[in-house]
């Protein structure tokens, strides 16, 4: 998924994603473990969806923060 689209996504679906991606992972990482993972690369792709999940949550945490701060001044 690109940036872009996890952009768009609102709180609690981009909570939704995140948790689905992490299950993929765990999903992925046992496949590999038994020796049925065809693409390996596919670990990789969703590694970077979670850090693009977590980095837009991380970026409307702190856009938060700023805006109760700025409103208390």
């Amino acid at each position: 998924m690109a940036s872009t689209n996890v952009r768009d996504l609102g709180d609690a679906q981009l909570v939704e994603f995140l948790a689905e991606e992490r299950d993929r992972l765990f999903k992925l990482r046992f496949q590999l473990a038994t020796g049925q993972l065809e693409n390996s690369a596919r670990i990789a792709q969703t590694k970077r969806d979670i850090a693009r999940a977590l980095t837009e949550l991380r970026d409307r945490e702190i856009q938060a923060a700023e805006a109760t701060q700025g409103g208390e001044s």
